[in-house]
């Protein structure tokens, strides 16, 4: 038995408690994150959107997957800045640069999901 099953439990009972984590962490984020809330909503309303506008299935998955790519980002980001956040208050440039980086990785999420949808709908 490994370092996990130990700590985790065996098979479902740790796939429960996983699920059980995983919902936590997608109320935090939409009653404490409106990047995150925002994002949801554009994916409610676009992905319909890319079902319609996609000629086949792989124009329809790849329309909806770069959409739903960005609140994952946006879940990353969102978890970057709690650790930074809770290793202390006062200024770093680490951590300043964390949170940029994380930053970063959403701007370029929603510059690949421009470029898809350009890609896809323009010819």
């Amino acid at each position: 038995m490994g370092e996990g099953e130990k700590r985790n439990g065996p098979g479902v009972s740790r796939l429960l408690r996983a699920a059980l984590c995983s919902i936590s962490g997608l109320q935090a984020a939409w009653r404490g994150e409106a990047a995150f809330r925002q994002e949801v909503i554009m994916v409610a309303v676009l992905a319909p959107l890319g079902m319609w506008l996609g000629e086949n299935g792989v124009e329809r998955a790849l329309l909806v997957a770069s959409l739903v790519l960005v609140p994952v980002v946006e879940l990353l980001n969102s978890a970057v800045e709690a650790v930074v956040d809770r290793i202390g208050s006062e200024h770093h440039p680490l951590s300043g640069r964390a949170k940029d980086l994380g930053s970063a990785a959403v701007l370029m999420t929603l510059v690949l999901t421009f470029l898809v949808w350009g890609l896809v709908l323009w010819h």
